[in-house]
């Protein structure tokens, strides 16, 4: 059983890097007209998808809340 590849830094593990990011963005740039009138079309089509888009971007996702009820006693910790 081999036991040196475990841990640490893994390759193609985390953030790529930020030149990466800049040649993606210039890649797509010339799309930004196309892709902003998908979006107008979805808009008015009234696709509940499209419509659901823009406002996560346009006014950020809502924050998630969890109801979380415990219905039973049960002791905190287990001996």
């Amino acid at each position: 059983m081999k036991i040196e590849n475990r841990g640490g830094k893994r390759e193609n593990s985390g953030r790529k890097p930020k030149i990466e990011e800049i040649e993606l963005i210039e890649r797509l740039s010339p799309l930004e007209p196309i892709a902003f009138q998908a979006l107008e079309q979805g808009l008015r089509d009234q696709d509940f998808r499209f419509v659901q888009l823009y406002y996560n971007y346009y006014a950020g996702k809502p924050k998630e809340t969890k109801d979380i009820r415990i219905n039973e006693d049960q002791p905190l910790f287990i001996d």
